[in-house]
């Protein structure tokens, strides 16, 4: 749990420092199949947020 707590820090922290072009694509590579500790990037999609910051984003699973 920890890891993947050191993970999504360190990728938020990427993330807000990036900028990225209108609509540019980013692919989301799983380490795993779909699990409940992923609902956050799945969420995120369908709200919106990525769209919002000009990301498409598409998520794969492992």
């Amino acid at each position: 749990m920890k890891r993947f707590a050191g993970f999504a820090g360190a990728l938020a922290l990427a993330l807000s420092f990036a900028q990225a072009n209108a609509a540019d694509k980013v692919t989301l590579q799983l380490k795993w199949v779909t699990q409940a500790q992923f609902a956050g990037y799945y969420v995120a999609k369908d709200k919106g947020f990525y769209k919002a910051e000009g990301l498409d984003v598409t998520i794969k699973a492992g």
